[in-house]
Formats: C-alpha cells, structure tokens, sequence
C-alpha cells in the first residue's frame, strides 16, 4: 500500500525519469528498447492528470486531518482534466473542506459543481444533497434547505447517521412550520436510527424534552 501511494504521489517525476531514459536508451541503441520506456512514463502521465491523486486524500481523511487532504487537493492543476466521477468527488471533497473553515459560500458553489457533475453513487449524491440542505440552512433559506434536504432522503444516505440528521432537521423545519404532526414522525424516524453521533444524541434529547406536548 505504501509503496503504491508512493508510486501515485510521485508519478509525474517517475514517468519524466522513465521518458528521458527513453530518450537515451532510443538514441544510444534503438526505438523498440527504449519503447517500455515511453509506455510506462506515458501512462503515468495520463493516470495523474486523469485519475489525480484523490486516492492520498483517504488516509487524511481517515485520521480527521483536513489540513494534509486540503494539501493533496490543492496539488491538483487542472481539474477539468479529472475523470468526471473523480472530479466529482474532487469538488465535494473542496466543499467539504470549506464547510469545516464555515466559508459557506465556497463550499457552496463546489457542492454545486459536483452535484452537476453527477456523483458516483446515490448515497454520495444523497449526502451532498444533505450537506446543501444544511448549508441553505445556515444562509436562513429554508424554503431551498428543506428542498435539497426532502431530496437526500429520497436518494438515500451512506448510514443511520445521516438519516439521523435528515430527520431531525426536517423535524425542526416542520416545527417552525408548525405541521406537529409530521414534525412527529421525522422524530419518530430520527430516534429510530438509534444515532451514536453526540451531536445528534443531544439534539434528540433536546428535542424530547418537548415534542410530546405538541398538538397533532
């Protein structure tokens, strides 16, 4: 595994390396000898501007440490070049990132541009949606949030976690819209996710407190 993250975070110099050996070994004998050469330097060119190192980022990200990911991700130049599902998820990784500054309006617009782009899978798309939701939130649009958040629900999220909080923020906004009735059931749903996150254990808890006494 090490050495294979070490062949992707170095594979720009090792394929100029393998194409200048090529070089030499083309001029000093002749092509044919040197042409492994040239294949392997040229498919490593192409696998790091097509594929970009996005597979560093998982151990970063792993061990909670968004400074070293935001660091991979930021070594990538040209974007555009990714692989639409990788650059996909090379913008909601950069909205991600944002969201933990709260530089809401950026992870905003990449959120935005990796959802155009189509996610590579609907529970990843279903997260977006929910991270969108509670972005629209935090801007005081609830009209868009309860929007984007309905949609993450329908397209399925990765775990009970982020059913969890789906839930309970459709139970808030359904509170404030004073719809009782449903603001119980999105409870009811939240609760039966048996959540493990603290943040959520106590909003739960909070919420609890008082829901009982609603009409509905």
């Amino acid at each position: 595994m090490k050495a294979y993250n070490f062949i992707i975070k170095y594979r720009l110099i090792i394929s100029v390396i393998l194409i200048l050996g090529g070089i030499y070994v083309n001029y000093a004998g002749s092509f044919w000898p040197a042409f492994p050469l040239y294949l392997i330097g040229a498919i490593l060119v192409f696998s790091h501007f097509f594929f970009g190192p996005l597979r560093l980022i998982q151990e970063y990200m792993e061990n909670g440490d968004l400074e070293g990911a935001e660091k991979v991700l930021n070594s990538i130049k040209f974007p555009n070049l990714l692989y639409k599902p990788i650059r996909s998820v090379y913008y909601t990784l950069k909205g991600n990132i944002a969201m933990s500054k709260q530089d809401f309006d950026s992870a905003e617009t990449m959120m935005k541009k990796g959802l155009d782009l189509g996610m590579p899978m609907k529970e990843a798309e279903g997260a977006s949606m929910l991270q969108m939701g509670m972005l629209a939130m935090q801007k005081g649009n609830t009209k868009q949030g309860e929007s984007y958040i309905r949609q993450a629900i329908r397209k399925g999220l990765p775990d009970k976690e982020n059913e969890a909080a789906a839930y309970l923020q459709m139970c808030s906004i359904m509170m404030n819209k004073r719809e009782f009735r449903a603001a119980k059931d999105f409870f009811r749903k939240a609760k039966a996710c048996k959540p493990t996150t603290p943040q959520i254990v106590s909003q739960i808890k909070e919420i609890e407190k008082y829901i009982s006494r609603m009409p509905g």
